[in-house]
């Protein structure tokens, strides 16, 4: 059924670092509040959540996964998604369509890469955030440490409200810092116990830190406080959920996904405490305008995350803004201008749906099949006047070229590729019309194989990647001279084009064609057709069959027969011209440069620009942005950062960041040229056998 209204619902996305548990402590929550039957697994391949079949193979989150439950009188919409770099796009996805960001970490590993890189996003986003320390009964967890490195990174908002009982296999329960009551799980359920001796203490000094910061949301009470004055606990618990929502409390829990200890507690927070749709203050149309999160408007929604699906055709998973959704109901996609009619809206649990009997409202999630046009990123409204603003997405920078495997599939590529990136803003395709290649775009190579596997198990596409063809360039280095002489005599009428051409450096640029015949040496009706064929030839290369560029041509003598000659003898002699010229002429190669600005912290400064020098790139600039942070700009050649992504992954162990743009060209050292060449002739010997 539908949410009851925008004050029951609560919108919770999970993120954090890959294997922190995130699917597990869904699955834990789908169980308790007895959505599901039983207990997912995602290390026994039997995730309600993670249920594509590539999901299954790499145990960890592909896609963003709903999970909504009714708990407490209350809809709590959990956004599952991934922890992998390559997949940060449904994790930002998730972010915009939650109020309520709960990073789950693991009480081994403490915070890791992705929890910086999104908290950082949160931070951007303003987006509420609550941490969740998992694994507590595995062994090296620490409480302790995860709380001091989670302090040490985020700040003093960090803090607890529980505190565990028991330690690793003899975690038992927490003590509730809100309520300053303990609580611990046995075979017969929960019991309400006193407060351990040892936990005094800490109980004691964590509910002072959880007041001094709640207390900031309130002018008055703070001023009581600061007076010596303690906050009451209806106090705190009125002004808790302030906090948590403004950002002055980012409240820490605790417990085991796999065990379930600690989850059910989790909930019951989620419910009396994590902001409510209009909490988070209003969406902003890409023209400043703030629409809230109230029933009684138009109604306008979000399209926040597409999936295709071969069977079942595409689900937009929409974010209802402001008024309520119902089916039967019209919308309008502002970015085509064209209505959709709603059919069905269904309520989403991993794979299985089940049709929603009432009408969604303002805060609500909701997921439409087969829409026919909307896409990520779309706004729908009764109108067709509201546009809010895009997601932050990541630019993919780590291109491949695919190629089918058979005719078959090559009828069938062009349209699943494009269903794969309308469903993953991640990813883009282009044709590439100079090197002939189809060339798609993600954030690394993982996110590369999950697209291939996608296109072979979903849409029945067999594809190879082929390595990726670099627009490579040829030019001259020195000024040359050629005769050109075709001569052809076989029966009949002939072929006989005769001229010599002159070739030196551009250095204004381009290709230029200068016309220097005089007294009639070659009819003036034959000089297009050598412009012509110093064209075509140029187009092919003379070196390793790359386009040749900056080239200034000059006909300055030649002959012709008054039967023989015509427009297609002297192309003929132009081509052969033109490639004796170059060989005289120093051909070289010429590879483009990639301008970078690479985003890092201090410490992995020196080790980036290392491997820059070792990839023959030159850093021309660097600044500090933000406190901890360098930006180092270098200009390199494209070939050798084309797949940097990765790369830089490993050095700055996930920290780094990149943008990329092309710009000119530069020479080939000579030992590479002479790699590019002996490549080129190994592949013509090849297609030639």
């Amino acid at each position: 059924m539908g949410a009851p209204g925008t004050e029951d619902i609560r919108n919770v996305v999970l993120v954090g670092h890959g294997n922190a548990g995130k699917t597990s402590l869904a699955e834990a929550m789908l169980f308790l509040s007895k959505t599901t039957p039983r207990l997912g697994s995602v290390d026994a391949g039997q995730s309600v959540l993670d249920y594509e079949p590539e999901e299954i193979k790499h145990k960890f989150s592909i896609n963003l996964a709903l999970a909504p439950i009714d708990y407490g009188g209350t809809r709590i919409n959990i956004i599952d998604t991934p922890g992998y770099a390559d997949f940060i796009g449904d994790a930002i996805a998730g972010m915009e369509a939650a109020e309520m960001a709960l990073f789950v970490v693991d009480a081994v590993s403490g915070p890791q890469v992705i929890t910086d890189r999104l908290w950082n996003i949160a931070d951007r986003m303003k987006i509420a955030r609550a941490v969740f320390i998992n694994k507590l009964d595995k062994e090296h967890a620490s409480f302790s440490k995860t709380v001091a490195a989670l302090r040490e990174r985020y700040g003093d908002r960090v803090i607890p409200v529980q505190i565990p009982i028991g330690r690793l296999v003899d975690f038992k329960g927490v003590v509730d810092i809100i309520r300053m009551k303990a609580y611990v799980h046995d075979i017969d359920g929960e019991h309400v116990v006193d407060i351990p001796d040892e936990l005094i203490e800490a109980s004691e000094k964590a509910r002072e830190a959880l007041c001094d910061k709640t207390a900031e949301v309130d002018d008055d009470l703070m001023m009581k406080y600061l007076d010596g004055e303690r906050l009451s606990q209806e106090e705190l618990e009125k002004l808790l959920g302030l906090a948590i929502a403004a950002g002055k409390v980012i409240p820490v829990f605790i417990g085991s996904a796999i065990t379930q200890g600690g989850v059910e507690d989790l909930m019951d927070e989620i419910v009396s405490f994590f902001p409510r749709p209009d909490a988070h203050g209003p969406m902003i149309t890409d023209e400043g305008e703030e629409i809230p999160f109230v029933i009684d408007a138009e109604f306008s929604g979000h399209v926040f995350k597409t999936l295709s699906d071969p069977y079942v055709g595409r689900l937009s998973f929409i974010k209802i803004v402001s008024g309520k959704l119902e089916s039967g109901s019209e919308v309008i996609d502002s970015r085509t201008g064209k209505k959709e009619r709603i059919t069905h809206m269904l309520k989403i649990v991993g794979k299985n749906s089940k049709e929603l009997g009432a009408p969604a409202v303002a805060g609500d999630i909701v997921v439409i099949p087969k829409l026919t046009e909307a896409l990520t990123n779309d706004t729908l409204s009764t109108s067709g006047t509201v546009r809010f603003v895009p997601l932050p997405t990541p630019e993919p920078l780590y291109p491949v070229a695919l190629v089918a495997a058979t005719k078959a599939d090559e009828d069938k590529l062009g349209s699943a590729l494009k269903a794969m990136i309308d469903e993953d803003p991640t990813l883009s395709m282009k044709r590439d019309e100079e090197t002939h290649q189809t060339v798609i775009c993600g954030l690394g190579d993982t996110a590369i194989e999950i697209l291939i596997a996608r296109l072979s198990d979903r849409y029945h596409v067999d594809t190879e990647q082929v390595p990726l063809r670099i627009p490579y360039r040829e030019t001259v280095r020195k000024v040359a001279s050629a005769q050109g002489r075709h001569k052809k005599q076989s029966g009949g009428s002939g072929q006989f084009g005769d001229c010599w051409l002159r070739i030196e450096p551009n250095p204004a640029g381009g290709y230029e064609f200068l016309d220097e015949i005089v007294g009639g040496r070659i009819p003036r009706q034959y000089i297009p057709a050598i412009d012509k064929g110093i064209r075509e030839t140029m187009l092919g290369g003379v070196i390793a069959s790359y386009p040749m560029v900056d080239i200034k041509v000059a006909v300055y003598d030649g002959s012709y027969h008054a039967v023989d000659s015509n427009e297609m003898a002297f192309r003929t002699a132009a081509r052969i011209a033109f490639k004796a010229a170059c060989e005289q002429a120093s051909p070289v190669i010429l590879e483009p440069m990639a301008n970078l600005e690479i985003k890092i912290p201090d410490e992995y400064a020196g080790a980036v620009m290392s491997d820059m020098s070792g990839i023959r790139g030159r850093v021309i600039g660097s600044d500090a942005p933000e406190s901890g942070l360098q930006t180092i700009k270098v200009v390199a050649p494209y070939a050798e950062v084309v797949h940097y992504s990765p790369h830089l992954r490993s050095i700055t162990h996930g920290t780094g960041s990149y943008v990329l743009s092309l710009e000119g060209y530069e020479q080939v050292p000579s030992i590479q040229q002479s790699k590019i060449i002996a490549e080129h002739e190994a592949k013509r010997t090849e297609s030639t056998k």
